[in-house]
This record gives structure tokens, C-alpha cells and sequence, in this order.
């Protein structure tokens, strides 16, 4: 299993009325994140031919992070097959180590071309493992 992480900090507009990350700004990381962990590894030739939409996340909310915390947000692939491929991003306070966010986001990859959903290639599901 291939994990890719990278670390951020919390800023203003990343917070709600209530003073801790607003919620569609955990979305919004966990779409980056997926997003920067393709582009890593997909060739030049995948990126042309292929990309993702999203088909349902589920996102369990455990502890709030507020401005100026450091975050590290670690993913990987859990499962792909047939059109679907199931990714898992974990959001935890790079001080403390303490877990805030774990989603699971199932994906679709869809051809470039017809513009409809393909069958995940071997050469895609080796890349995250």
C-alpha cells in the first residue's frame, strides 16, 4: 500500500463561526490531497486519458483543529476494482499525533475520451500499491 502525505497550517479562512476548521474545508483537503497524490504518480500519458469524479464520501469528524495548528494529512488507496477505487485520507495534528478526520471517498475513473466510467487498468491500481 502506497501512502502519500503532506502537512499544512490551519488559517483564518479555513475556520468557521465557531473558530475550528469548518467542515467543507476538510472536504476541500481531502480533494487536494487525492488530487496531489494522482498527479504524483500518474504518467503524462494517464493524466491525458483519464480522471476521477467522486461518487460518495463518508467523513468521520473526531476532534477540531483550530488556526495555526499544523496538520498532516496521510492517503492511500484501499481497494480498486472495476470502475472504483475506494481512498482513504487520515487529517491528524502534527503536534499532538491526535487523529481529527478520517474519510473514506469512493471515486470513479472515467475515460477522457467517451467521457464515461472505465474499468481501472492494472497499470493504475499498481500504482498505489
Amino acid at each position: 500500500m502506497e501512502f502519500f502525505e503532506t502537512t499544512l497550517t490551519v488559517e483564518n479562512k479555513d475556520l468557521d463561526e465557531l473558530n475550528h476548521v469548518n467542515n467543507v474545508q476538510y472536504v476541500h483537503w481531502i480533494n487536494e490531497i487525492a488530487k496531489q497524490h494522482w498527479l504524483h504518480k500518474a504518467t503524462e500519458k494517464l493524466l491525458n486519458s483519464h480522471f476521477w469524479v467522486v461518487v460518495k464520501h463518508t467523513i468521520n469528524y473526531k476532534k477540531p483543529a483550530f488556526l495555526n495548528d499544523e496538520l498532516k494529512l496521510k492517503t492511500f488507496v484501499k481497494h480498486s476494482e472495476g470502475v472504483l477505487s475506494t481512498r482513504v485520507v487520515e487529517i491528524y495534528n502534527n503536534e499532538s499525533n491526535d487523529l481529527l478526520v478520517r474519510a473514506e471517498t469512493e471515486y470513479c475513473l472515467i475515460d477522457a475520451q467517451s467521457q464515461r466510467p472505465a474499468r481501472i487498468p492494472t497499470e493504475i491500481i499498481n500504482l498505489f500499491n
